[in-house]
């Protein structure tokens, strides 16, 4: 059963892969060199050095495009993987029907991956000064991931306990644990990501994407998930159908 779960997880960590990395290569990569080269028109000024130059840059984008397409497929096929094992252990806990419970999941896992470290660590564009090493970001993304994983939690038990007897109530109950951690962790933290030299307009664009972009992630593997599932019971009952439609011949016979 595990392994069942895990090889949809897989697959549709692939599909979400695939279609993020298309993202990264229309919309991502080209709005990342836009941020650097508007950087480097605002603090230094820009001048081509020739064929050399354009060649050279052109090499660059090539490989930085297949580093990311690569990177963020390999992303997704992992965050697949942890999706389906999680669910595995978790489902019965999950509020909702079998459908439900993936998109549950799938939004404690953005909450818990990715929305609650960025209220400390944004998306940094290019040219961003850190304000910390990245041994140092790392142990803040580590335990803001462990303090997302404690709010997922909450809000799902909070709303298990009240949903039954008021709906409406299960869902406040369940909203307060988030609530309170995106209005507490950015007051409590420092700035760690300055963009002193992109606009804030374009660093503010450059951050909206990057948050949706990986909130469709976690869309496309419960989406794709709960298709697989679904695939896989039809042609089980099928296959049982067919078996005691044999088994009944047989008999008759």
């Amino acid at each position: 059963m595990i392994y069942d779960y895990l090889q949809r997880g897989v697959l549709a960590g692939v599909g979400a892969g695939i279609a993020y990395g298309l993202y990264m290569l229309l919309v991502g990569n080209p709005l990342s060199e836009y941020a650097h080269e508007a950087g480097h028109d605002h603090g230094h000024g820009h001048e081509h050095a020739g064929h050399g130059h354009e060649q050279a840059h052109a090499v660059s984008e090539t490989t930085t495009a297949i580093v990311s397409v690569g990177s963020g497929i390999l992303w997704a096929i992992f965050l697949g993987g942890l999706f389906a094992l999680t669910l595995y252990l978790f489902e019965p806990a999950l509020p909702g029907t079998s459908d439900v419970k993936s998109f549950v999941l799938a939004g404690a896992g953005f909450l818990t991956v990715s929305a609650t470290p960025w209220l400390v660590l944004p998306p940094a564009t290019p040219g961003a000064e850190q304000l910390y090493t990245i041994e140092t970001r790392l142990a803040i993304y580590v335990g803001l991931v462990a303090v997302g994983a404690i709010v997922s939690a909450m809000a799902i038990l909070a709303y298990n306990r009240l949903a039954p007897r008021h709906p409406a109530a299960g869902v406040v109950a369940g909203a307060i644990p988030i609530a309170a951690v995106v209005s507490v962790v950015p007051l409590a933290t420092p700035t760690v990501v300055t963009h002193p030299e992109l606009p804030s307009a374009l660093v503010a664009v450059y951050q909206s994407l990057a948050i949706l972009s990986q909130a469709a992630i976690w869309l496309v593997l419960a989406t794709t998930f709960n298709w697989l599932q679904r695939r896989a019971a039809s042609t089980t009952n099928s296959h049982t159908q067919s078996t005691d439609s044999h088994e009944t011949t047989a008999t008759g016979s």
